[in-house]
């Protein structure tokens, strides 16, 4: 973020959040009122948030083929039906061989 621009050439993907903390801690007598700015500029920056969505996501999906697999499913059909991105959202008919 030292120079404001990306790698392709245009303006970092944290850009915009740098500009709302800039202005805000620019029009205020008490540097707190910005908290919120200031996360989201590092949220962006660091991804901590998202990471651990992302934990939980997968802990939780874990969590669903152990359990699957406790009630007779091969691990090997549990993956194949649930990709951790999918958040099973859509499921794969029990009539469907596996091909898709």
């Amino acid at each position: 973020m030292a120079s404001g621009f990306g790698f392709q050439g245009g303006p970092s993907r944290c850009f915009g959040f740098w500009q709302q903390f800039t202005k805000c801690y620019a029009s205020t007598d008490e540097p707190s009122k910005c908290r919120i700015q200031a996360d989201d500029y590092l949220e962006c920056l660091h991804r901590v948030r998202e990471t651990q969505r992302a934990k939980a996501v997968k802990a939780e999906f874990i969590r669903k083929a152990e359990h699957q697999a406790h009630e007779g499913r091969k691990t090997a059909d549990i993956l194949a039906d649930g990709v951790i991105v999918g958040v099973g959202l859509i499921q794969r008919d029990k009539g469907d061989s596996g091909s898709h």
